[in-house]
């Protein structure tokens, strides 16, 4: 009898390396390429529920609480939503795609239905790449990031495109 998989509710370091590598680590607020006010490691909102504003600086050691604190509300959704049966890449994925666009565009996505219908659904990988666009644009940097997450998704590994 096969050993059953136990739950994935935490991120692996493959996860880390693919956020901080799109992200990026900007200790000055900036704005992404919708015009919303980020800083650090892709921080919008304080833990203290304040807004990232022009201005704002922070330390490297605060940008990556806020990456962690904003990563665990990420972590559950996805454990929240997704079927028990997926690997450590595929949560990975999952969640770096949902830190990037929001919980509620994978709960509402063609790709999460595809993922709890059949976790190794090769069309999984097209479901990841759809999601280049940024305030109506195709974006060359979301579509490495998809490709990213759609390797890591499959492959348990991340790498850089």
């Amino acid at each position: 009898m096969a050993k059953e998989q136990s739950k994935i509710t935490a991120i692996s370091d493959e996860c880390l390396k693919l956020i901080q590598n799109y992200e990026g680590l900007k200790l000055e607020a900036y704005q992404d390429s919708v015009k919303v006010w980020t800083i650090g490691i892709g921080t919008t909102t304080y833990p203290n529920g304040a807004k990232v504003k022009k201005g704002d600086k922070i330390t490297k050691l605060q940008a990556w609480d806020f990456l962690w604190y904003d990563l665990a509300t990420f972590m559950k959704g996805v454990d929240t939503y997704t079927t028990d049966a997926i690997t450590q890449g595929q949560y990975d994925a999952l969640v770096s795609f949902s830190y990037n666009l929001g919980l509620n565009s994978l709960k509402t996505s063609t790709l999460l239905k595809k993922v709890n219908n059949n976790p190794q659904d090769p069309t999984i990988q097209d479901e990841f790449l759809k999601w280049k666009f940024a305030g109506g644009e195709a974006l060359a940097g979301l579509l490495k990031r998809r490709k990213s997450e759609a390797y890591l998704y499959f492959n348990e590994v991340y790498k850089k495109f």
